[in-house]
Order: C-alpha cells, then sequence, then structure tokens
C-alpha cells in the first residue's frame, strides 16, 4: 500500500504545472480564432455560398435573399413572399412539402428583417441533397396562386395587423425607424392595420418582384453542418432555373443609401407605455459603416442584467435602481450602411419619466468624463462576447453571413471585429457619446402622453 504522505506528495507535484498551465490554456480557448466561427465560402454558376462544417448528425441551410422591407417595391411585398414559402410550387404542392418533410423529420422556416428575406430548414445531415433541392424549387417554381394569396397568405397578414396593434414595443420601434430613416429602413417591419395591402398585393406583382428578390446576385446559401464540396455540388445541380439578373419591366430593387434625419413622433395608446430614444449607431462590418466604439457605449449603457440575482455593471441599471416598474435596455440595431442605437424604456408612465432624465443624464456624464475606467473594461468586455455570441449562434450567424456575402461578396470578419472592440479607448467613447447629445436624437413615444415626456422636456435635441 502507497504510504498517505507519498501519495499526497505525488499529487502535488502532478498538480504544480497544471496549475501554472492554466492560465495559458484559459487564454487559447478565449482566442477568437479557436473557436472555429469562420465559414469557408465559393461560388458555383453565379450564386455565392458559405458553409460551416460542424461535426453533428444535424444540418441548418438556408437562402439569405437582399428582399426585407427596405427593399421591397411596395407595401407588404417581402410579407407576401415570407409566407408563400414552402406553398405550391409546379412540382409539388404544399401538402406534398409539409407531408415530405414531417417524413424526414425536419422543420421548415422562413422569416424577413428590415433588410433580408430567410428561407431555411433544419435536417439529418444526409438529407442535404433533398432540401437544397426543395429551396431551390421554392425560388424558382412556386406557383403564386391566386387562392392561396387571398386565404392564406393575406389572411394571415391581418392576423398579424391586429396583433401589432396590441404591442406597444412593436410599435414604437417601427416608429422610431421610420423618424430615423424615413424611407428604407423607415419602413414598417410589417405593415400596420392601416396600409392598405390589398391594393398592392397581386400574385403577378408577388410573382415578378420574386424574380428579383430571387435573382443569382441578390442572394446566398449558408449551411450549418455540410460538407462544402457537397452543398457546391448540389447547388450547382439545382440551381439552374434561378434568375441571372431581375426582370427589366418592374421596379428595380431600391438600393439608395440609408440616411438618418431624426425627430419625434408620440402616439396614444391604452395597452402599455414605451418610449425609444435612439441615436445614429454602427452599422454592419461587412459594410464599412462599424464604429466598435457605440457597440462598447451601448454596453456601458445597458440597463439589462445578464447575471442572475445582480442588477448588473451597467450604468443604466444602477440609475434607475429606484424605478423598478420601468424595464431599460440598450442595443445597436446595425444595417448594411447604417445603425440605430436604441435605448428601450417600458413600463409605468411615471417611471419612465424618470428613468428617460437619467439616459439623458448619463449620457451627459459620459461625454464629459465623469466615468470609471472599470465600466470601459467591463463594457469592451461584453461587447466582444455579445458579439462572438452572435456569431456563434447558428441562427443569427447563417443571415450575419448571407447579408455578407451578398452585399461585399464576404461573410463577417469576427476576428477583426473583435479586435477592433478590444481598441476601443475611453476617448472613443466619450467622443461618441458627445456626438450623439450634440446630434439630432429620435424619440418615439407610445402609451400615456399626458405623463411621458417630450424630447426637449429631458434635454434632447430633435
Amino acid at each position: 500500500m502507497v504510504p498517505r504522505a507519498s501519495f499526497a506528495r505525488a499529487t502535488q507535484r502532478a498538480l504544480r504545472p497544471q496549475c501554472s498551465r492554466t492560465p495559458n490554456n484559459r487564454r487559447t480557448l478565449a482566442s477568437v480564432k479557436s473557436a472555429g466561427y469562420s465559414y469557408e465560402t465559393g461560388e458555383v454558376n453565379g450564386i455565392k455560398f458559405a458553409s460551416r462544417d460542424i461535426p453533428g448528425p444535424t444540418t441548418q441551410l438556408a437562402l439569405v435573399a437582399r428582399a426585407g422591407t427596405r427593399f421591397q417595391v411596395f407595401p407588404g411585398f417581402a410579407e407576401g413572399l415570407e409566407k408563400f414559402a414552402f406553398k405550391s410550387t409546379h412540382k409539388r404542392s404544399s401538402l406534398r412539402i409539409t407531408r415530405e418533410a414531417e417524413l424526414l423529420g425536419a422543420e421548415l422556416f422562413a422569416y424577413h428583417s428590415r433588410e433580408n428575406l430567410v428561407i431555411g430548414a433544419k435536417f439529418l445531415r444526409e438529407d442535404l441533397p433533398y432540401f437544397t433541392e426543395l429551396l431551390g424549387e421554392v425560388i424558382s417554381k412556386t406557383k403564386f396562386t391566386r387562392h392561396e394569396l387571398h386565404e392564406e397568405v393575406i389572411r394571415v397578414i391581418k392576423l398579424n395587423q391586429k396583433a401589432i396593434l396590441a404591442n406597444t414595443d412593436q410599435m414604437a420601434l417601427n416608429s422610431a425607424h421610420s423618424v430615423a430613416f424615413h424611407r428604407g429602413l423607415g419602413t414598417a417591419l410589417h405593415p400596420t392595420s392601416s396600409v392598405p395591402i390589398t391594393k398592392y398585393l397581386h400574385e403577378q406583382d408577388l410573382a415578378t418582384f420574386s424574380q428579383a428578390a430571387y435573382a443569382k446576385p441578390n442572394f446566398a446559401m449558408v449551411a450549418n453542418g455540410a460538407n462544402h464540396d457537397e452543398l457546391e455540388k448540389w447547388i450547382g445541380e439545382f440551381y439552374n432555373d434561378s434568375s441571372p439578373a431581375p426582370p427589366k419591366d418592374f421596379p428595380a430593387i431600391e438600393t439608395k443609401p440609408s440616411k438618418y434625419y431624426g425627430g419625434e413622433e408620440r402616439i396614444a395608446h391604452d395597452g402599455g407605455n414605451n418610449m425609444i430614444i435612439a441615436f445614429p449607431g454602427s452599422g454592419a462590418y461587412t459594410g464599412g459603416h462599424y464604429k466598435p466604439e457605440i457597440a462598447v457605449l451601448s454596453s456601458l449603457l445597458g440597463g439589462q442584467s445578464y447575471i442572475k440575482w445582480s442588477p448588473g455593471f451597467s450604468l443604466l441599471a444602477r440609475a434607475c435602481r429606484a424605478q423598478t416598474q420601468a424595464h431599460v435596455s440598450t442595443r445597436n440595431l446595425s444595417y448594411s450602411d447604417a445603425g440605430l442605437l436604441t435605448i428601450s424604456l417600458e413600463g409605468k408612465a411615471s417611471h419612465i419619466r424618470e428613468a428617460s432624465q437619467a439616459v439623458v443624464d448619463i449620457l451627459k456624464a459620459i461625454s464629459g468624463g465623469d466615468i470609471e475606467k472599470d465600466d470601459i473594461q467591463k463594457a469592451i468586455a461584453k461587447a466582444k462576447f455579445r458579439t462572438l455570441e452572435a456569431g456563434q449562434n447558428i441562427g443569427t450567424g447563417l443571415e450575419l453571413t448571407g447579408a455578407g456575402l451578398v452585399q461585399s461578396g464576404k461573410p463577417s470578419n469576427l476576428d477583426g471585429i473583435a479586435e477592433a472592440i478590444e481598441g476601443v479607448t475611453e476617448d472613443a467613447v466619450k467622443k461618441a457619446a458627445k456626438s450623439l447629445l450634440e446630434g439630432k436624437a429620435t424619440v418615439s413615444t407610445v402609451g400615456d402622453l399626458f405623463v411621458l415626456p417630450f424630447a426637449e422636456e429631458i434635454g434632447l435635441h430633435v
């Protein structure tokens, strides 16, 4: 039997080198390049694609088209294309598509953002050929029948319109974009009940718009959990019917650069209280409008806590502790050539009024240099984490990568973004806060307007 003392000494010797190497191991794990975020890109028959061969038995495949509400030629067209995904094609009925997907144990999805329309599927890895073909069929062979438009598409759109009427948060966000950008990015994410969609939504026009939205230069294919060579092979085989260019006899997809305006809008509503204070933010990294100091400023302002049992380190979390019935959150909404830094307040009207004043006071304190260095370091770490987490997330990564391929021919460079965030200085954050206060703000208020403040009452220029 080994003596206990000898065993203890041997254990200490064995652990000592491991402990000395622990910091190096941790630093390696924290490295961006070691996380396997990078996509392998390619192009076949004029179609850009990217893949990330993540080990595992399942695959997620998506088609990302530049056909969000910013680029729709008429109201409701982005939503119409989304709702027509996986409807009847010239090869299969919608019932057959549904049944075949169920037999393969797959999930189908479609959604749109302000810039992109995303159509995709989640399935077992060996079923890549079937679903690559199916997505190609959706974009090139959908029938766009009149009965499906009126009985299924428009009916669902009208139900969504009713839901938006009760969603004050969505109303405030749409209002903020409209005030900030007017047209383009200012178009509501979903058509409101006051929009006469039946005046514009016709099956023939929607079918023609789909040819522009799904033209080869306007979309990209992105896969997680797929072999790059296999994906290239099946795209080359199944996407020969895709239009090489948009139709000439139809209004072109608008691509004018976004312009920030700013201003104020107030909407009375008895279903809740929301206030959004917004400023020009940071665009996407691939679009050449990325501002890392805005990402750090967003984390520094914060408001929401990501640690259980803690109000959080952010400045707004501390400043608004007394306003227990007001929820405050800050985020930067990035687009290809613009961004919107939004500070959202939701809850009791009187508490929102007090918290909104705290927002302006905090921005003035940052611009004046009244901020701890430790808070800046925490904000940098949080901004870096949130960026890398978004890239690691499969769903978010699909749209970001596809959008980057369509806009600039390359996916987002997460290594470059992380390095840019790490290089942000305290002076850069101060200058960013100062420029926001000196420029025009965007303020959208929904709820009890008798209590909720005007922008000038809290010291903002609109």
